[in-house]
């Protein structure tokens, strides 16, 4: 199995470019208006989702499942994850580059997201549900971390209405890229 070498990886990463599985290919992108969560007090918890918070309804578990994360979060009708995709993160994880939020309950894996690290940065790569909540949940679990860890920067690629509803906003390239230095400079591996 071909993958993407990591070092290629956090290359792109660090420059602000990712990459796609499109029919048997792997495409870098490099949006033009770049998805961003907010760590700092614009970071919003909806109501519903606080009582949820509240209720503790999964046990929070971080890199005992990220392949299954990953699978989970491919099994859709169209997916960006194919195998290449998924034995290059992988190998990140295994290096300790990529991470995995999961919530699970006594039914199993329910939810969670997967994304890079480097330092001063965290680049959310995508995230699934089987039951209410769970990928809401963990993110706000992994915005907690973040901010503990002194991370400045979230990156979720593209906006979505899903993450607006947290604080979620927009920059373009040029301000992303000044905002993604920023934060790779601020840390010290």
């Amino acid at each position: 199995m071909k993958i993407i070498p990591p070092e290629i990886l956090l290359e792109a990463y660090a420059r602000g470019v990712f990459p796609m599985a499109e029919k048997g290919e792997i495409l870098w992108f490099s949006p033009e208006h770049r998805g961003l969560i907010p760590l700092d007090d614009r970071f919003h918890i909806p109501h519903g989702l606080t009582k949820s918070l509240k209720r503790k309804p999964f046990e929070i578990r971080w890199n005992t499942a990220f392949r299954e994360v990953m699978l989970g979060c491919a099994a859709r009708e169209e997916t960006w994850i194919d195998e290449v995709i998924l034995e290059s993160y992988c190998t990140l994880h295994d290096l300790g580059h990529a991470h995995s939020v999961e919530c699970w309950d006594a039914d199993g894996l329910q939810g969670g997201l997967y994304g890079v690290s480097l330092p001063g940065a965290f680049f959310g790569e995508s995230m699934f549900s089987r039951k209410t909540d769970a990928s809401k949940i963990a993110l706000v679990t992994l915005v907690d971390r973040l901010r503990e860890q002194g991370v400045t920067l979230l990156d979720t690629q593209w906006m979505t209405d899903h993450l607006t509803q947290f604080g979620g906003y927009e920059l373009s390239r040029k301000d992303y890229h000044v905002a993604l230095q920023k934060a790779l400079a601020s840390r010290v591996e």
